[in-house]
């Protein structure tokens, strides 16, 4: 009886596939590009276990085991600044993003001119789509020893000499997460925002006879409301705690502040591409890899065990 059931499942979901064909050949481009760019690439996590030299074939390359692995975590010097700058940053980044957007969300609701949200929803969300380049050449001109915040400081007479924002290791991690806040703000809100529009009229009537003012409307409908997306969105984050835009800190690093601008990825390409050490970057790639999936797991099974909420 079982099987004839499986059966008849298998044939309706091959009939449903044929009805759809024209939708599941619209996935193929995207399932091809999946494959080829984050799938294949996998092979190469050999080189982690191996001695490979650039100019060889990646499997004739001789067993090296874990000596990398094991390299990489007792080198305190590298890996412990490395792990802790990616760490600190990320996190209160993701933290810091997530709360700002869902105030800047409830904010903008309450809003009454509707003119006025739209002109400053699209103006959050316009730093997401700029390239760091371009973010960097702004931040530049304001923060540099020349720059328009130093010249106004000193015309002000409120120093004498220029402060360093960008070549100090002091204010890097300041410096990078604003400028993190920043950036996400915009694409953040547009969640909060979405599920704001999602929350029925009739807990906001309900409120308003029951006496509740715009704060207690906000406090005990609007907050309650936000709590599924705030917590979908923390688990998507969490997988990426360990993940850097290499091309942000490929600029805000400098030699005076690397000790504490250097992330996981601004040092696998450091050791793998600059250095040519291949086997090594590639070790710390695949740490850095195993160690988000860890996350993301962890922090959903968390989440799906303290409020019922999980992607999975």
């Amino acid at each position: 009886m079982t099987h004839g059931v499986q059966a008849v499942t298998r044939r309706d979901t091959l009939r449903k596939m044929v009805r759809q064909r024209q939708l599941y050949l619209m996935l193929l481009p995207a399932i091809a590009a999946v494959a080829i760019f984050t799938y294949a690439p996998l092979f190469g996590w050999w080189m982690a276990v191996s001695d490979y030299k650039i100019g060889k074939a990646i499997f004739d390359a001789p067993w090296a085991g874990l000596k990398y692995f094991i390299e990489f975590f007792t080198d305190t010097a590298g890996a412990g600044h490395v792990i802790l700058n990616t760490v600190v940053m990320n996190v209160s980044s993701l933290i810091l993003g997530l709360v700002c957007a869902l105030a800047f969300a409830v904010f903008l609701k309450e809003v009454r001119w509707a003119w006025f949200r739209r002109f400053v929803q699209s103006a959050s969300f316009f730093p997401y789509f700029m390239s760091w380049v371009i973010i960097y050449a702004v931040i530049y001109a304001l923060f540099s020893n020349d720059g328009a915040v130093n010249a106004t400081l000193q015309s002000l007479g409120l120093t004498n000499k220029a402060i360093n924002i960008l070549g100090n290791p002091d204010t890097s991690w300041g410096l990078i997460i604003t400028v993190n806040v920043w950036n996400i703000l915009g694409y953040n809100s547009v969640m909060f925002i979405a599920a704001i529009a999602g929350i029925p009229d009739e807990q906001y009537e309900a409120a308003r006879i029951d006496g509740a003012t715009r704060y207690h409307e906000i406090r005990h409908v609007t907050l309650p409301n936000l709590v599924p997306t705030l917590i979908v969105l923390l688990i998507l984050g969490s997988g990426s705690i360990f993940n850097s835009y290499l091309d942000q800190f490929f600029i805000f690093t400098n030699t005076l502040n690397i000790s504490t601008m250097e992330v996981f990825d601004y040092y696998i390409y450091r050791f793998g591409l600059k250095l040519g050490n291949f086997s090594y970057a590639t070790a710390v790639g695949v740490v850095k890899t195993l160690v988000s999936l860890i996350l993301l797991v962890g922090v959903n099974w968390i989440s799906r065990k303290a409020t019922t909420q999980s992607l999975f």
